[in-house]
């Protein structure tokens, strides 16, 4: 049952955008990544311990 204002399946303008800003969004991220090394690989190195901690 759709809800009020959400309709079934997305409209291709609106996926169009939403992959652009994604595909950006990793850019960016991959871009500090190289501009930061150190900050980096503390966060990489935060988030393996975060999963880790979480796993059974």
């Amino acid at each position: 049952m759709p809800r009020p204002g959400h309709p079934e399946t997305p409209d291709p303008e609106r996926r169009r955008r939403r992959a652009a800003f994604l595909r950006e969004l990793h850019e960016a991220k991959a871009l500090q990544d190289r501009v930061r090394p150190r900050r980096a690989r503390t966060a990489r190195l935060r988030r393996e311990q975060r999963m880790r901690t979480f796993r059974w």
